[in-house]
């Protein structure tokens, strides 16, 4: 898809691609992967394996260059995917929010590696003060504008998306801590529902004043919560939470909860099944092993029993590839989660 400097004539662009992706039409337009790619999904994607839905969160595209949500929609198509957990930055941005001044693809990695408690070094650190006392600006920026934002945007954007053989199950804005207004989280889960998903998803706060806030507007929006956990996972981790509301529920990271050491973490899919909404794959190690974060089939996570689990179980939330192992030279986020996507066929096969 040719850029433009003008927005509206991206949108354009953007809508009329994608519809005439679908009708067929569209065959040599230029495009982030060139025509090939609308070849290969002149359908549609399907990651509906054996009743059980592969999906993938967008955060896994972080590495490639153009984040608009022109880009990650071709990123998910060609992929093979047909649902996914949906980032916050491009769909606020298309629809309107001011564009971030800081580098967050620099960041996220030092942002990982103090939730993981791992050592930053006094780089590191001043790096991620100043990120974060910039983003302390932009945020401020940001709450004005969710303030007064429409939906009409995100219900563009989820139905083109959704017209593309892409439909959104949840969505992952940074608008749900505990620094954010009553209305930015109000704003977040309706723009969830605009955009067609039944879910949002953030980090578990590990506060339960705040986790009985979200639950509360949760069931006054219409939509779950889902709180994702590192490796402070464990079996009792979300249990105030599910107890305050029946909104509040588990996005379980399957991989971290391996490395966090947890036993028999088959057993706790099985446990809490009826309160998952939404499940993240990676394969890590056990610690015994590093808590690596590795290629799939090479780590400790059961990847294929769980899977198996689910479609043998009949259970309905979605399985959502997160790429985090280094990307082999060579290669790019693309095709690595096409193999991991692949890894799930085989698996459910």
């Amino acid at each position: 898809m040719e850029k433009s400097n003008n927005p509206s004539v991206s949108r354009r662009q953007f809508l009329g691609t994608a519809a005439a992706l679908v009708s067929g039409s569209v065959l040599a337009s230029n495009s982030v992967f060139g025509a090939p790619a609308y070849i290969k999904n002149l359908f549609g994607p399907n990651s509906l394996i054996n009743g059980v839905q592969i999906g993938v969160i967008t955060y896994s595209f972080r590495e490639m260059p153009d984040q608009s949500a022109e880009a990650v929609l071709q990123y998910v198509l060609e992929s093979g995917i047909s649902a996914i957990e949906l980032m916050g930055d491009p769909a606020e941005i298309y629809a309107g929010k001011p564009k971030s001044y800081v580098d967050m693809r620099s960041v996220f990695p030092l942002m990982r590696k103090r939730n993981e408690k791992q050592e930053l070094t006094e780089e590191e650190k001043k790096k991620l003060e100043d990120a974060e006392a910039q983003m302390k600006s932009y945020n401020a920026e940001v709450a004005k504008w969710r303030a007064g934002a429409s939906m009409a945007k995100f219900e563009e954007l989820g139905k083109t998306y959704k017209k593309a053989g892409v439909s959104i199950y949840a969505f992952k804005p940074n608008a749900f801590g505990r620094n954010n207004s009553d209305t930015e989280i109000e704003f977040g889960m309706r723009a969830a529902k605009a955009l067609g998903a039944n879910q949002v998803t953030l980090e578990h706060p590990s506060n339960d004043e705040h986790t009985l806030k979200l639950g509360t507007i949760a069931q006054k929006v219409g939509v779950k919560v889902g709180y994702h956990g590192h490796e402070q996972q464990t079996y009792t981790l979300w249990d105030t939470a599910l107890a305050q509301s029946p909104a509040n529920s588990l996005n379980l990271d399957f991989g971290h909860f391996v490395a966090a050491g947890n036993p028999t973490p088959l057993d706790f899919i099985k446990l809490k099944h009826d309160r998952i909404v939404s499940m993240h794959l990676k394969d890590r190690q056990t610690p015994a092993h590093g808590k690596g974060n590795v290629v799939w089939g090479q780590g400790d996570t059961p990847i294929r029993e769980a899977l198996k689990l689910m479609k043998d179980n009949k259970y309905s939330f979605p399985a959502t590839i997160e790429l985090e192992y280094k990307v082999p030279e060579g290669s790019n986020p693309v095709a690595e989660v096409k193999k991991c996507l692949e890894f799930c066929k085989s698996s459910l096969s």
